[in-house]
This record gives C-alpha cells, sequence and structure tokens, in this order.
C-alpha cells in the first residue's frame, strides 16, 4: 500500500503501485502506521509524501463505499480525519510531491502538507465533489478554506475547475511545478532537507503550525458530520 524511506532526517512515504491510490480502511491504516513511525522516530526532521503511478491519489475509494454505504461513509470520514489531523499535528515539515493527479480526497490530502509540489503536463488539481453530487464534512471544509486563498477556493471547490499545475502555481496552491515525477520528488526532498538543517524543535513547529490554521485539527477530530450524496 505504502512503503517509508529513510533518507538522512528526511522520511519519504511513497503510495505504491499504478492504480489510482484510492482511500479505503486498509490503504489509511497503512498511511496511519507510516506516520506513526516517523513521529515515533527521533531521527525524523521532516516528510515527504509521493506516489507511483500517473495518480497521487484519486480519494476516497468510491467502489468500497457503494457495498454499504450507511455504514461506511462514517468509516471512512473518520479514518480519513485522523490521517489529516496527523499531518496537521506532526511536528516536522511536511511536502506533498504531486507526481500525478489529486483529485477529491487526494487533493485534500496535498492540502493537508505544508508544501506542495507537482509536475507539469495533464496531471490536474481537482475538487470533483460537485460533480459527484457529494457533501463535504464541515471538517473538511475547514481543512480546504484554510489553505486555499478565496478565488482559488471558489474555482475549486464551487466551480469544480480541474486546474493544471501551472494554474494551481498561479492560485497559490503550489510551491512549485516541475519536469517529471522523479524531479518533483527530488525537489521536494531537497526543499525538506533545507528546512531540517535549520533544526527546528518539533513542539514549536507542531504548536506554530496549529496556530497559524486555528480550529482545522479540532474540526478533524470532531467528526461532526459526514460525507454524503445529494
Amino acid at each position: 500500500m505504502c512503503s517509508l524511506e529513510k533518507r538522512g532526517k528526511v522520511f519519504i512515504l511513497t503510495l505504491l503501485g499504478d492504480d489510482d491510490h484510492r482511500f479505503n480502511p486498509t490503504t489509511l491504516d497503512a498511511i496511519s502506521g507510516a506516520l506513526k513511525e516517523v513521529e515515533e522516530s527521533p531521527d525524523a526532521a521532516a516528510l515527504v509524501t509521493a506516489s507511483q503511478g500517473k495518480y497521487f491519489s484519486n480519494g476516497l475509494d468510491l467502489r468500497w463505499i457503494a457495498e454499504d454505504p450507511n455504514a461506511r461513509l462514517d468509516i471512512i470520514r473518520d479514518k480519513f480525519e485522523n490521517v489529516l489531523a496527523t499531518f496537521m499535528r506532526v511536528g516536522i515539515p511536511t511536502v506533498a510531491a504531486i507526481g500525478g493527479h489529486a483529485a477529491a480526497g487526494g487533493l485534500i490530502l496535498a492540502l493537508a502538507h505544508d508544501y506542495r509540489f507537482m509536475t507539469e503536463g495533464r496531471s490536474v488539481l481537482y475538487m470533483s465533489e460537485l460533480d459527484h453530487g457529494m457533501h463535504l464534512p464541515r471538517s473538511l471544509m475547514a481543512l480546504i478554506r484554510s489553505k486555499l486563498h478565496p478565488a482559488a477556493l471558489r474555482d475549486v471547490v464551487l466551480g469544480a475547475r480541474k486546474l493544471s499545475a501551472q494554474m494551481g502555481m498561479e492560485r497559490g496552491m503550489l510551491d512549485g511545478v516541475c519536469e517529471d515525477p522523479a524531479e518533483t520528488l527530488e525537489t521536494a526532498v531537497r526543499e525538506a532537507e533545507k528546512m531540517v538543517g535549520r533544526g527546528w524543535k518539533r513542539e514549536v513547529y507542531r504548536g506554530l503550525r496549529l496556530s497559524a490554521f486555528p480550529g482545522v485539527v479540532e474540526e478533524l477530530d470532531a467528526h461532526r458530520d459526514s460525507y454524503r450524496f445529494a
């Protein structure tokens, strides 16, 4: 499902395989396990999240959910929100290396990181909920709203626009655009290594992130409402 590689004090979490990296209990538990390993490592000073194949992630596993929507929507909500909250709480800088499409929950996962670099080309940033007739929990909207400028929020959430890497860069969603997935990953790792060299204290970094995006983790922890289809 995912692997965890260590390069000095930078940990690289990679979503494995050539599929579209959908989120279901199995994949989310694997990511949670990797994050726990990072948190428990005294050597970890930055985290990069990457993926194999042409997708960063295509979001929730709708096929798995469709087998029992009433029960499974709440299960997936809790596990996904817990993963996002962990990314927001981890006391080290986080960088998303978006080497392919980041749609719906995949885009939300990328937004949970501190920095984002993306491969140029056909890959898009896309919130598909409007097109699928799907309501988002207020917790996820809190995270999205905290990371996007108002005009970008309108285009992404209320316009369901499919944004290229360059369009995402213009809207302040990305910190850099790269030629191919390999360069995207290496750029993300280099940026992470720069931050490692600053020697920041985990508790200070964690506290400043939570203060910079107030209320987001509290909403994620509360599990107030569920995904639902119109």
